[in-house]
Formats: structure tokens, C-alpha cells, sequence
């Protein structure tokens, strides 16, 4: 499966839930999922959806709001969860860290774009820095100790420095650290449980790609 083409909006509305594809205008009245719906009619409606739901719609509407979430592709998304699945630690949890290292998520953490698609455009753009040497993939993935910073030029530009001014920017987690005067962070861990994806329940993940 490729990249999701149909309206950012229409992932959330089909999903019944906040995604925050489209940056300030998710926190705002603008939000297509505020106008269409109540907030108990959505309440009620969710409640009787999920009664009707079997355990496979559940884990794949799950699987579906993450991936959107982090707006990768199935292929990209199943080989983080094969990636996890070898490793030591809890599955799920490997999985969501996976997802929060790449290049894109770290600097949509980080302030510098109001979602994680407009991330993904300035990496692609080549404005950020990992150990001092440019980086175009939003793929990448930050090791602990990583610094990541704008490029000089990228530090001027009008739009990054609205996405720092902005209100409704990511507060930064506990995982990263970044110096507001030059404009470098810093991996300093990875994000331990509590810091992950809550809202998410990567157990129906795990059960939807572990089903034979």
C-alpha cells in the first residue's frame, strides 16, 4: 500500500479521532471533526461503533491511526514492526520508539514544523544537520547522543520561525534536549514507556501482525 492520498481531514473523520495532520488548524475551531460533530453525538456514536466492531476491524483501525499518525507507508510501517519484533525489549514498545526516532518526527518535536508531514518537507529540503552533516531522509533514525540542528540559512527562514513562536507547538519531551539560542538538540535517551504514544494501543498492533 502507498501513501495515503485522500484528504488529511477525511483520515480523521473516517477514524473518528485527532490525528493533528495539518498542524494549528487541528487545535482550532477550524477542525473539520469539531464542525461536523458534537461533542455527544461523537461520544455516542463512537460507543456504538465499537460494539459492532470485531477484534480484527479494532486492531486494523488501529494499526490505520497510527500510520496515519506518522504518515508512512504499509511497507515502511510493517518492517519498523519487524525491526521491533527482534529486538529484547516489549514489542510494542520497540515498535512506537522506532516511529519516534525518525528524522521527521524529531523535528516536528522539536518546534521547528507544525506537523509531521510539514516535517517531513524542510527534511527533504535538506534544512536540518545530524552531527554536523546534512541529512534528506525523514526516515533516518537518531541515536542516542545524536545532535540535530537548522542549518544556518534554515534558521532565517520565516516559516520555522512561526512554528517557534507558535503556541500551539509540541512541548518537548523529556528525551530531547535542544538550546533555544543556537537551535541544536540533542537525543539524550530513548523515550522510556510513560513518554510514548498513549493513545494509541499498540497491543492491537501486535496481535494484528502476530495472527498466522
Amino acid at each position: 500500500m502507498g501513501l495515503q492520498m485522500e484528504s488529511r481531514c477525511t483520515c480523521c473523520r473516517r477514524l473518528n479521532v485527532k490525528l493533528f495532520l495539518k498542524g494549528e488548524k487541528c487545535s482550532s475551531s477550524k477542525c473539520t471533526l469539531e464542525k461536523k460533530k458534537s461533542a455527544s453525538a461523537t461520544r455516542s456514536r463512537s460507543r456504538s461503533r465499537r460494539s459492532r466492531m470485531s477484534q480484527y476491524a479494532r486492531q486494523l483501525r488501529e494499526k490505520q491511526k497510527l500510520r496515519f499518525k506518522y504518515g508512512i507507508t504499509e511497507t515502511q510501517f510493517r518492517r519498523y514492526y519487524e525491526k521491533a519484533e527482534k529486538m529484547s525489549g516489549v514489542t510494542g514498545e520497540e515498535f512506537l520508539r522506532f516511529l519516534e526516532r525518525r528524522m521527521d518526527n524529531i523535528a516536528w518535536r522539536l518546534g521547528w514544523a507544525s506537523s509531521r508531514r510539514q516535517a517531513r518537507q524542510l527534511v527533504f529540503h535538506g534544512h536540518f544537520l545530524v552531527n554536523g552533516r546534512k541529512v534528506w531522509t525523514p526516515s533516518f533514525l537518531l541515536k542516542q547522543e545524536d545532535s540535530i540542528e537548522l542549518k544556518d540559512k534554515s534558521k532565517k527562514m520565516d516559516l520555522i520561525e512561526q512554528n517557534l513562536q507558535s503556541s500551539n507547538k509540541q512541548t518537548l519531551p523529556d528525551w530531547l534536549e535542544m538550546d533555544a539560542k543556537s537551535q541544536k538538540a540533542v537525543v539524550t535517551k530513548f523515550p522510556e514507556k510513560e513518554e510514548l504514544d498513549q493513545e494509541i494501543d499498540v497491543s492491537l498492533i501486535v496481535e494484528y501482525y502476530s495472527r498466522k
